[in-house]
Order: C-alpha cells, then structure tokens, then sequence
C-alpha cells in the first residue's frame, strides 16, 4: 500500500519538500507546444446521441436511496480522479483511503467534455479487479442530500457509471467506514475497458473537448495525487507515454464503439440493486 498522511492530517496540508517517490518514474519536461496541446479547447458537439441522460426524477430517486441508507452514520464519497482535484462537494473531512477489488483506469469515453464524435477522448472510472488509493471525503450530515444532487447532477449524467457502497481503508489496512464509489458500467455503449495501451496513450495525447483535453485530465490527476504524496505508477507511465506521443504528434485511428445501447430502465435496476448492500 502506498504511504498515507497521519489520520489528524488535512489532505490539503503543504507537504514536506522533500518527498520519496520511486526513482525510476520520469518526470515531464512540459515545453510551451506540449502545453497547448494539453490545454486546447474543442466546440461543443452537443449531447453524445449515444448516451441515456437520468431524468431529475431518477437522480432524484438516487439520491433520497443513499440518504436513507447513510442516516446515523458518516457519508463518504470515495475520489480517485477529478474529484481529487476538483471536488465541487464541500466536505467536513478527508483522509487518504483504499478500496480494494476497483482500480483506478482511463476506460470511459468521452466525445464532448474531453473528446469529441471524430476523435473520442478518455476519462477515468473505476474497472473491476485489483486495489485503488484516492481520497474519501465526508459529507456534512445537515448537507447530506444537497451536496448529493450536486454530486448526482456532475457524475451520473448518464448510464456510464455505477455508484455503490464500497469499504474504506486506512493506511493499516483497517476499515474506517463505508464511502460511495462511481464504479464503471461495463455495459455502458461507453465503456473503453478494452483497448489497448497504444490506443490510450493515443486518445489521451489527441483528443479534446468543450472543457479540456484528454492530456490535461490526466496530469491533472497524476499532478493531484503527487500532492498528497500518492504516486500511481500507471498514470505516471502513461503521462510520460502521452508526452512522448504528444512530441511526435503522432495521430492513430480511434477505436470505434458498436456496442449496443442498454435499456436505461435496466441499468436503473442494477444500480437499485447494488445499493441494496446495507452499510456495516
């Protein structure tokens, strides 16, 4: 497990200047070309057509279910991506955490925010299998269910993700409470679990969005986790991949996605169903 801050430390405490960090991980020489790339906008495309919007109601729905099941007890949300560095949620409390049987991986597509319909970009979600370190952050109780919907309105936008109860770890292995984690739907007409380490490393150097680029969502989050002195070695790789890419400004064909559309009824029943698992 990686090292984690104290249980009193803030995240946000300035760390210390010297930090240890594995030695063979390279860092980025960012040149002012590179920067460009990384931080270009694209026009808005509009609404993906292939994505299933949850109405207000069924956000709604969502939200109260979750209430429901955190009263009495603390009411984590489980970061390990842009709410890393860019939260949106105020919270009362965070600490570095680990969940185990997630990881962490650039396997939702993107063809508005950080990609577009001719070149589709990446973000991250959370796969099945292995371990993940993030951050869990604490909801205040008396804005539990507004900083829900603030929450709900920002990640479950569509079928993409699959929000559940995960245990959360400290850094002895011990569990400190339950959090939810946006997990990814593999189901999703989104999902880009299985493409390979050169169509990656692709998307992310190319693509851009109405928001940013692919590029710039990735050192973004590997920049957010140095802070807090957590060093993911894929994103670590993959930024030096994506930098090299980005030199030679190499463009390969993206991956095309026929995979059918869900039913949006179907995926909301799946996603009752995995809250059904009471918090312990």
């Amino acid at each position: 497990m990686q090292a984690f801050l104290s249980k009193a430390s803030p995240i946000h405490e300035a760390a210390s200047e010297e930090k240890n960090h594995p030695a063979d991980l390279r860092t980025m020489a960012l040149t002012a070309d590179l920067v460009s790339l990384s931080l270009r906008l694209e026009a808005d495309p509009g609404p993906d057509p292939n994505r299933v919007p949850l109405s207000d109601g069924e956000l709604q729905v969502l939200s109260e279910r979750l209430y429901r099941d955190a009263v009495g007890r603390p009411l984590w949300v489980f970061a390990y991506g842009s709410l890393i560095w860019n939260p949106i949620i105020l919270s009362v409390e965070s600490r570095k955490a680990r969940i185990e049987g997630w990881r962490r991986s650039f396997c939702l597509a993107t063809v508005s925010g950080r990609g577009s319909p001719d070149n589709p970009g990446l973000v991250l979600g959370l796969d099945a299998g292995g371990a993940c370190d993030g951050v869990a952050l604490r909801l205040e109780e008396e804005d539990v269910v507004h900083e829900l919907e603030i929450l709900w309105r920002r990640e479950m936008v569509a079928e993409a993700y699959i929000p559940r109860w995960v245990d959360l770890l400290d850094e002895e292995g011990t569990r400190f409470g339950s959090g939810i984690a946006f997990t990814m739907n593999p189901q999703a007409n989104t999902y880009a679990g299985g493409l390979s380490r050169e169509a990656t490393v692709q998307r992310l150097a190319t693509a851009a969005g109405s928001i940013g680029s692919s590029a710039d969502y990735l050192f973004r989050t590997r920049d957010g986790l140095r802070a807090l002195d957590m060093w993911d070695e894929l994103l670590e790789e993959l930024a030096v991949e994506v930098e090299e890419a980005q030199r030679r400004l190499q463009q390969l064909p993206a991956a095309e996605f026929d995979q059918p559309r869900p039913n949006p009824g179907l995926v909301l029943d799946h996603i009752a169903d995995v809250l059904k698992a009471p918090l312990e």
